[in-house]
């Protein structure tokens, strides 16, 4: 593989948020059976993808109407417990055709809460195709400068996904104007994209204390804030109050993990910068 794909594989893992630390990782291999393109088209997918995707949907079909929509997030994100974590699962850039890519047999840290989001509030397989493109592309437009490479895009661009509370839950939550895309050298960690400007909100970690946790709901989605120019987070999971006390349910890419499992929360915050927090629009 060449210097420049190295690089590009090494910046979409950190543009995607997967990178629990800023370090260079080995690239994957982009999944062969991924696909699809025209919007028109429904994607294909490997058997296991589809068989999965059909097995969430028919456990979705026999929960309430009712049912909160963080009790839905956490039954579904469970089901993806022990999943292989796999760097770099979206294909695309600026020299590379933007491809729509369902994969269930190896997922990173964006793509999970993508999924999980996405499936929290479809009933069939073509709403849940619709409703990933939704999520993970401006307006719907399956386009490399579309894709919402970005955390804290699910609260800026449209169609909107979530809401940035992380401002409400502390009066010591921090606000910096960011330049999300262009290094401290000047250089741009996704090359054809624009530099964008925008206030990032975060909660330092030792401010994270219990009327903090207290406010937070399951099913809200957590980013792992960095104090790296031209990125606003690092990592990314979900909020889950279990039995045993509040967890980070994420694909993890530590050593020790390499699957989507339940970190403890504080545990886990408390060795970061801080955390920004988006809650669904679905709820």
């Amino acid at each position: 593989m060449n210097q420049n794909k190295v690089v590009l594989l090494m910046l979409a893992i950190a543009m995607s948020g997967c990178a629990e630390r800023p370090t260079a990782v080995s690239p994957a291999t982009p999944p062969t059976d991924v696909t699809v393109s025209p919007p028109a088209v429904q994607p294909q997918m490997d058997a296991s993808t589809r068989s999965k995707l059909h097995e969430i949907l028919a456990l979705r079909a026999g929960w309430p109407a009712t049912q909160p929509h963080g009790l839905t997030v956490d039954l579904i994100s469970r089901e993806f417990l022990g999943t292989p974590y796999l760097a770099n699962r979206l294909i695309g850039s600026q020299s590379t055709p933007e491809q729509l890519v369902i994969d269930f047999r190896g997922l990173d840290c964006f793509t999970y809460i993508d999924y999980v989001e996405a499936l929290s509030t479809a009933r069939s397989e073509g709403e849940f195709v619709q409703r990933l493109v939704d999520i993970r592309y401006v307006d719907g437009n399956i386009a490399f400068p579309q894709r919402k490479h970005f955390f804290t895009d699910w609260a800026q661009r449209p169609k909107k996904v979530a809401e940035d509370i992380t401002a409400r839950l502390s009066p010591h939550a921090v606000t910096l104007v960011k330049t999300l895309n262009r290094k401290a050298d000047g250089g741009s960690y996704l090359p054809g994209l624009p530099d964008v400007q925008r206030s990032v909100t975060y909660i330092p970690s030792d401010r994270i204390d219990d009327k903090v946790l207290a406010q937070l709901r399951t099913g809200d989605y957590i980013g792992i804030y960095t104090n790296l120019d031209g990125l606003d987070v690092t990592h990314t999971g979900i909020f889950v109050m279990t039995d045993n006390g509040p967890v980070l349910r994420n694909a993890s890419s530590r050593k020790a993990n390499m699957r989507v499992v339940d970190s403890p929360f504080m545990d886990y915050v408390m060795a970061t910068p801080g955390i920004v927090v988006l809650r669904s629009l679905s709820r």
